[in-house]
């Protein structure tokens, strides 16, 4: 734990930080490699690398707030062109190894094709949900919030104001984008801070009333319900004047710029986590599941005497003949 000082290029990394004169804490997130191949293996078009890798990076500076065993999750879900966000951060396996991100969109191609939409409208009307796994024998937490924001980090703004009650604010962007001597290639950067209040939140009086979309709470609401508001206010409106190219990098370093915004609250930086991609899929743990079903399930399931499985986030590709996996069924029973 230092002060912020210019040490960290900050790609494929999560910089953890808190703001000690405004009791805030926060984490600065780039993803250059990782992003780009979520993005690239599928060539999804634009606007949809574009939804996704906000989908990501959220994922991201979530996750690694949390003291994490094994997953969290995010899934958004619409009946617009895209009708599924889903991404996963893993926890590192070990101390020192960098964790993992996953992320894959569904979406139609004649009705996206059709729409001209882009951000957040091409989910519709929808939900987000988040999901947080500790693993083996741990009940999963999940959440819920409308897509009523005009971004997904504005909706997930609302749902840590209408659940967890912690005034949160992101800073998100991403783009195709490429430097000199280096292939193009899918960068994306962002921010969040949240307030951590000298004393717990009070909920809201009889006369107040939520400001946020479709009457729900906002992280101004909730800011407002503790003991210093300003200190929210301050970092907030420091944090509205990030610049797209000083997110993406890469010649700004994170530290570098938590001194630019935040030069004058003290700005304290914890060790950063590497991120990079990584799938969970395997073929041996899917031989097994498929081996606990009988053979007339196995053969219902089969086209050809072969069940096939894609995995929808890294594109790899099983084959199992319904013979090998009956005569595994057989061996175990």
């Amino acid at each position: 734990m230092t002060e912020a000082t210019p040490t960290v290029d900050g790609v494929d990394t999560v910089l953890p930080f808190q703001l000690d004169r405004l009791d805030v804490r926060g984490r600065v997130a780039r993803l250059d490699v990782s992003i780009d191949t979520i993005l690239t293996q599928h060539d999804y078009p634009a606007p949809i690398s574009g939804l996704l890798a906000e989908a990501t990076l959220l994922t991201v500076l979530i996750g690694q707030t949390m003291k994490l065993r094994d997953r969290f999750s995010i899934q958004a879900r619409g009946k617009g062109p895209v009708t599924l966000l889903a991404t996963d951060y893993f926890a590192p396996r070990e101390e020192g190894d960098p964790a993992r991100i996953r992320a894959y969109a569904g979406y139609d191609k004649a009705s996206f094709a059709e729409s001209g939409l882009e951000g957040i409208a091409l989910l519709g009307e929808g939900v987000m949900g988040v999901t947080i796994d500790q693993g083996s024998g741990q009940q999963p937490y999940q959440g819920i919030t409308p897509l009523s924001g005009e971004t997904l980090a504005e909706c997930m703004e609302i749902y840590f104001a209408q659940s967890e009650q912690i005034a949160t604010r992101f800073a998100i962007t991403s783009a195709f984008a490429s430097e000199p001597g280096k292939e193009p290639g899918w960068r994306a950067g962002g921010i969040v801070i949240q307030h951590l209040p000298k004393a717990s939140p009070l909920m809201p009086g009889a006369g107040d009333q939520p400001s946020g979309s479709d009457g729900l709470m906002s992280a101004d609401d909730v800011a407002a319900m503790g003991a210093a508001p300003d200190d929210w206010t301050t970092a907030a409106m420091k944090l509205a004047t990030v610049e797209a190219h000083e997110l993406l990098g890469p010649h700004v370093a994170p530290d570098t710029l938590l001194l630019r915004l935040f030069h004058e609250d003290a700005p304290r930086v914890y060790d950063p986590q590497a991120v990079e991609f990584g799938c969970t899929c395997d073929e041996t743990a899917l031989r097994t599941l498929l081996s606990g079903y009988g053979t007339e399930a196995l053969t219902d399931m089969a086209e050809n005497g072969h069940i096939v499985a894609d995995c929808q986030f890294c594109g790899s590709h099983f084959e199992f003949a319904v013979d090998d996996l009956a005569g595994e069924t057989r061996e175990t029973s």
